[in-house]
């Protein structure tokens, strides 16, 4: 019999995240375990307690998750092997009985919030706002008292496992919005290129002088690879210390992304291989044909024949 395997994701049931988990064929039919945050999550997937984490780490409106890219950047033993999307809208829910006229004071976890400014300013310009660890955390502690405000905002699929009122559907301020997700596990080779892949990496710039950034960029540029995603992240030992969080276009097992590595490596005192996966929109990757794989072979077999002394043909 196949063992079956314990996935985390940041709970409880009901959230995006395990909405996102709910994408994951293998994960079906498996055991999942809620926890309280990313942390967390990682610390079960490095300890052994879970095969994999399913977390937050991009949001279309809000950008980066920083506390996911903190974690990633500093907790070794970690490879992303899957990203998966999640549309993400809000509805204002209430204990039975209540009424939007009764609300002063709205849970919500702060990432939520923000995304939905525009209708509490026109519906409910006066309300307060109490931060919850998360869009069905914000519910129960409206429900269950622990948190004291009247309504929360939670996603849409919370009706399905509490007993709520509906105040309001749809109010995020942009229906466009989605979350991405990526399945974590321990370090492990990664899965086999699609063609449509997405490679994550961390990278510290070795110091400050000018040009310092463009050098790190020129590792890609001049190889033909498209960056998706590049955001700085604050190192924490000091003022003007950044490390950068970067997805680039194309697997880890491609010549001109093989070879933009090993100049990041040569570059950087310090490179965080997060992984190379599949992309979550299986979008094939595009590049010019003077990136081909057989560019670069036949490049590198050119310089190998010159060393040995091979006559040229």
């Amino acid at each position: 019999m196949t063992e079956r395997r314990t996935y985390s994701y940041l709970g409880p049931a009901g959230t995006f995240t395990e909405a996102a988990l709910d994408q994951v064929a293998e994960a079906r039919g498996q055991d999942w375990r809620p926890v309280h945050n990313v942390g967390e999550a990682l610390a079960e997937v490095l300890e052994g307690r879970s095969h994999a984490a399913m977390i937050a780490i991009e949001n279309s409106i809000e950008g980066g998750v920083s506390t996911t890219q903190d974690a990633l950047a500093t907790l070794p033993g970690l490879r992303i092997i899957g990203e998966y999307l999640v549309n993400v809208n809000f509805v204002l829910v209430a204990p039975r009985g209540t009424s939007l006229e009764d609300v002063s004071v709205i849970a919500a976890h702060p990432v939520a919030y923000a995304q939905c400014h525009g209708w509490l300013g026109e519906h409910l310009p006066a309300h307060s706002h109490v931060p919850a660890a998360s869009n069905v955390a914000s519910a129960i502690g409206v429900l269950d008292g622990s948190l004291p405000a009247q309504a929360a905002i939670a996603p849409p699929g919370i009706v399905q496992h509490h007993d709520v009122d509906v105040l309001a559907s749809e109010i995020g301020d942009n229906t466009s919005a989605v979350t991405r997700f990526v399945l974590v596990t321990r370090t492990t080779m990664p899965p086999e290129p699609t063609g449509a892949d997405k490679t994550s990496l961390i990278v510290e710039l070795p110091h400050d002088h000018p040009g310092a950034l463009l050098d790190m960029l020129e590792q890609f540029s001049t190889r033909g690879i498209n960056l998706s995603l590049i955001e700085s992240r604050p190192i924490g030992d000091a003022l003007g210390r950044y490390r950068f969080v970067i997805d680039a276009d194309g697997h880890i097992a491609d010549e001109r992304m093989a070879d933009a590595l090993l100049g990041i490596r040569r570059f950087s005192p310090r490179v965080v291989f997060l992984g190379s996966y599949p992309r979550a929109d299986r979008r094939i990757v595009q590049y010019p044909d003077r990136y081909a794989d057989e560019v670069f072979v036949e490049a590198r077999d050119w310089l190998r024949a010159l060393i040995s002394g091979e006559p040229e043909v």
